[in-house]
């Protein structure tokens, strides 16, 4: 967006059809974005049948939770990342350079920090998931904790542009997250500890697909 882009700073196209190609390019990020919702509602519809009844009071809040996430990973990106990294590489233009910007590697630049922001507020879901389905527990989630932080940062580094402040950026939300899911996966029990999961001789003891 423009009132993003550093005072004087001008865009530009360094291929012929970058002109046509960027807008449809655009075009089919945000519909994408626009379609989560649906895709995952799609996904949904296709689990939910092997599902026990308890098991989607888990699991609707989750999808929902994931939705809303994502979200709100991107708007923290518009509204908070992107004008400090931008106002960094503005200042950090050496004297005589003039920053131009090219409209392909801005839309690439600027979908990428969207992505990578969106997925990296999925954390507490997947840390519940991992909690709730037994291949971790909380107690070890909390002795791990100086390695997760660890990783956030290196993940910030992958996928975030080669600076340091959109790096802390999102390893900071991802690390603030990772301990929201940690406190949530203490409160729920692990799957097969509920009674509805344990081998029962009665025929309705069954998720909801298999049933007469």
């Amino acid at each position: 967006r423009r009132q993003y882009l550093p005072v004087g700073a001008t865009m530009i196209a360094t291929d012929v059809a970058s002109p046509f190609l960027t807008p449809l390019k655009l075009t089919m990020m945000v519909s994408l974005f626009l379609a989560i919702p649906v895709i995952l509602h799609q996904i949904w519809g296709f689990i939910a049948p092997g599902l026990y009844k308890h098991e989607k009071r888990i699991a609707v809040p989750l999808l929902v939770s994931s939705i809303l996430l994502f979200y709100i990973g991107m708007a923290f990106a518009y509204f908070l990342v992107f004008p400090l990294i931008f106002k960094f590489f503005a200042a950090a233009t050496p004297a005589g350079v003039e920053m131009m910007t090219d409209i392909t590697s801005y839309l690439d630049f600027v979908m990428t920090l969207f992505f990578a922001f969106g997925v990296a507020f999925e954390i507490p879901v997947a840390v519940v998931l991992l909690v709730w389905i037994g291949v971790v527990n909380v107690a070890y989630l909390r002795k791990i904790r100086p390695y997760v932080i660890i990783g956030c940062f290196v993940v910030g580094m992958i996928l975030t542009p080669p600076d340091i402040f959109s790096q802390t950026l999102l390893a900071v939300p991802m690390w603030l997250l990772f301990e929201i899911g940690v406190l949530f996966g203490g409160l729920i029990s692990k799957r097969g500890d509920h009674p509805d999961d344990a081998p029962a001789d009665d025929h309705n003891d069954q998720p909801p697909a298999t049933q007469a």
